[in-house]
Parts: C-alpha cells; structure tokens; sequence
C-alpha cells in the first residue's frame, strides 16, 4: 500500500496590513503594500512549481492577528510558513526562532493541550491530549527542534539567495521570539527585505 502523495504547502504571510501601515519608506511607499506585492510574487513562483502549492495568510489590505497567522499555517497543513516583516534599514536579514522562544511557545503547548493545542504534525500527527506531561514534553520538544533545524536549514538557503541580490544585515540566519515563527510542527522564517 503505497502512501498518496500530495502537494509540498508553503504559507505565505505578508506582514502588517489594515489600520498597521508598518514603515513609511520614500514617496510614502508602505511597508504593508510592499510585502503584500513580494508574497504575490512569491505565491506565484511557488505555484508555478510541479508538486507545490502556496496559500496567503492575507490577500488584501486588512490585518490579520499574528496567532490567527500561524493558526492559518496550520488549518492549511503548512510544510513551510515563510512571514515577510520588520524591514531593516541596513541590509536584508532572515530569522527562525531563537531556543527561548521555542521553550516558551512549549511550556504554552503544554499548558493549553487539553484545548484545540493538542495536536502536533498536522493531517495524521500525534495527539497530545492523552499523553502524561512528561511525554507530551518530550513528544513537543522532539517536533520543535526538527522543526528548527529545517528552519535554520532553509533561512540559510534563502540568506544565501538574497546575499547575491542586495546587502545582508547579517550573513547567518538570525533567530528571535517572533510571534509569527512559533509553530512547534512547521518550520517558519522570517524574511526582513530591507526594502525601506
């Protein structure tokens, strides 16, 4: 019984959006019209690969709550959730989530599993409503490393990318506590353009 293949998912978050401008660049150029314009973009690319597919988190002008983002990578089985934000101004930068952040975004797994939180891996993963703490911890920590790693893995691809396009804040993937890169069973980047 061969397994049913099925299409790589990339979630696409543009940044920002509605009443939340983001930064205000030359000839008031929007932060939040910019990354809506390089996710298009990039949607497009995705799409127009064999054996992928790309959803948006947002495809108009309107804000969107950072949990409601990765709640929208993980109602759309994301295997990967890439977030274009918080441009700076000395050079393009990529991050994943830095191991504090992991640990608390854990610790707040655990806390709520008992809730829609009890599930890591997607279509067919592992429950951990009826795990005991310990093994659910375990279990949590296994997916969030694996997780991380292919983070680092493919922000090093993508750094490496825009490296040979503009000029790099940093030439090693960055990591943080961002909101939008807290997904225990989705590797998530951040991309900072520098754009403005």
């Amino acid at each position: 019984h061969q397994k049913q293949r099925r299409d790589i998912v990339v979630v696409i978050d543009a940044g920002h959006g509605g009443e939340d401008p983001g930064a205000l660049g030359p000839g008031r150029v929007r932060e939040k019209d910019v990354v809506l314009a390089i996710s298009k973009e990039l949607k497009a690319l995705v799409n127009s690969k064999n054996g992928m597919q790309a959803q948006m988190t947002r495809n108009g002008d309107y804000y969107v709550g950072l949990r409601q983002r990765t709640g929208l990578a993980r109602k759309h089985n994301a295997d990967l959730f890439v977030s274009f934000n918080k441009p700076q101004a000395s050079g393009a930068s990529v991050y994943a989530l830095s191991k504090r952040g992991a640990t608390s975004e854990a610790a707040r797994w655990l806390a709520k599993k008992e809730n829609s939180a009890d599930l890591i891996g997607g279509v067919g993963g592992v429950s951990l409503d009826d795990k005991d703490d310990v093994l659910a911890g375990v279990l949590l920590d296994l997916s969030m490393t694996a997780s991380l790693n292919a983070s680092l893995g493919v922000g090093s691809h993508v750094l490496k990318a825009m490296g040979g396009m503009t000029r790099l804040h940093k030439k090693r993937v960055e990591q943080a506590g961002f909101v939008v890169l807290k997904s225990p069973d989705i590797p998530s980047i951040l991309v900072e353009t520098g754009f403005i």
